[in-house]
């Protein structure tokens, strides 16, 4: 998002005329910057054979998926619905690794009917799809390497308490089940968390990789997952993706030539690729004095935007309709019966009823998570791709809300 000649606007359109078209609340997502995080990416690993996976968890719209395939990016997938949505997207099968956690065998069973790439983070779990497809189907591993890491705990998925992976000193009866029936395990997999600064977390992970590795002959990948810091305020630190490139590059190389021949590296970025990306457009309803705050109330809240209550996240805010205004200090909320401030004490340009404001970092896990709480209806979604603008998914309405609702003739 960026101010030309006193009007904010994403991709180059102009949000405000994006609110007056199509309404508020309104995710706005800049396709062009999603591409440039992908290629930044990719490019990061100097002579490696790398492999971008999305997590279509942060954004799963299939207009953003097809943004993406035809970038070169796979598909990191948890549930089968979104195997569907990849598939739906033109994702060919072998591009998408089905990377669940607690769900039935019967949905495993399904993802290996549409013939996706299927990675197992549970003993029993192994055992039994063993016991089923013995080598005919090809399995990933995924490794909890016990490295307590990330920001907010709720994003800790790597650390001794996870109900994620099977843990690094499981690995021998890992490898008795394997041999009772006669598996072929073509990767291993782990994912420590979000909000990871240095490379030396992934390194170390790594490592725990790369030694397991040595006793699975039939590898073909190594997935290091993902978990990149991206800012979110001014002056944030960040991932500093070239020098985690540089010293992943080496280390995955000299792991190669001791393997004796090489492997794929894979990574499953998510926000990394979407959360810059987006913004949530908010009207605001009124303009709140009390004795001892200044409110905001705005047309959204937790219903459209969970993180800012979910994970105490931090989401910049600027009021896009008064750029040149007096800055005062607001605390912007929902419209929610309950407590979904958006933003405590945010020092905003004088905001007036009518105001549109624009919730920053909103590509990632914002409308993913959102929901009808209240009975309010989910916002509509705008992809920008080469300064034109596109609805990528309508309104719901209340006919959406009782799509499903029968009438019990009570």
């Amino acid at each position: 998002m960026e101010l030309v000649e006193g009007k904010w606007r994403s991709g180059g359109v102009d949000l405000l005329v994006l609110a007056g078209q199509y309404g508020t609340p309104l995710y706005v997502y800049d396709g062009n910057t999603i591409i440039s995080q992908y290629r930044r990416l990719k490019g990061a690993f100097a002579g490696i054979d790398v492999g971008i996976k999305y997590a279509c968890k942060a954004l799963n719209n299939p207009n953003v998926l097809t943004l993406l395939r035809r970038e070169g990016a796979g598909i990191d997938a948890v549930s089968f619905q979104e195997i569907e949505l990849a598939l739906h997207a033109g994702f060919s099968p072998g591009d998408i690794l089905f990377t669940p956690n607690c769900v039935s065998i019967e949905e495993y069973r399904a993802a290996v009917e549409r013939g996706v790439r299927i990675n197992i983070d549970n003993i029993s779990v192994l055992d039994r799809f063993g016991h089923e497809y013995g080598a005919r189907v090809p399995v990933c591993i995924r490794v909890n390497p016990h490295i307590y890491a990330g920001g907010s705990h709720h994003l800790q998925t790597g650390h001794i308490d996870s109900k994620f992976g099977i843990s690094i000193h499981q690995m021998r009866h890992v490898h008795r089940i394997v041999s009772s029936h006669g598996m072929k395990v073509d990767g291993l997999h782990m994912h420590t968390g979000s909000d990871i600064l240095e490379p030396e977390v992934f390194l170390r992970g790594a490592e725990l990789l790369y030694e397991t590795a040595k006793d699975f002959p039939d590898l073909r990948f190594i997935d290091l997952g993902s978990g990149f810091k991206v800012p979110y305020k001014e002056g944030d630190v960040t991932t500093d993706i070239a020098r985690l490139g540089d010293a992943i590059s080496r280390s995955f190389s000299s792991f190669c030539s001791s393997y004796g021949r090489p492997l794929e590296l894979w990574f499953e970025p998510g926000k990394f690729l979407v959360s810059g990306a987006g913004v949530l457009l908010v009207k605001v309803n009124v303009v709140k004095q009390t004795t001892a705050t200044l409110f905001a109330g705005v047309d959204s809240g937790q219903n459209h935007l969970i993180r800012p209550m979910f994970y105490d996240a931090y989401h910049g805010i600027v009021n896009i309709s008064n750029p040149e205004g007096s800055p005062r200090i607001y605390s912007v909320v929902g419209y929610i019966c309950e407590t979904d401030t958006l933003g405590y004490d945010r020092k905003l340009n004088e905001v007036r009823e009518g105001d549109v404001l624009a919730i920053l970092n909103a590509g990632a896990y914002g409308y993913s998570m959102s929901n009808n709480y209240n009975a309010r209806p989910r916002p509509a979604e705008i992809l920008v791709v080469n300064e034109r603008a596109f609805l990528i998914r309508k309104r719901e309405s209340f006919e959406d809300l009782m799509r499903n609702v029968l009438d019990a003739g009570l």
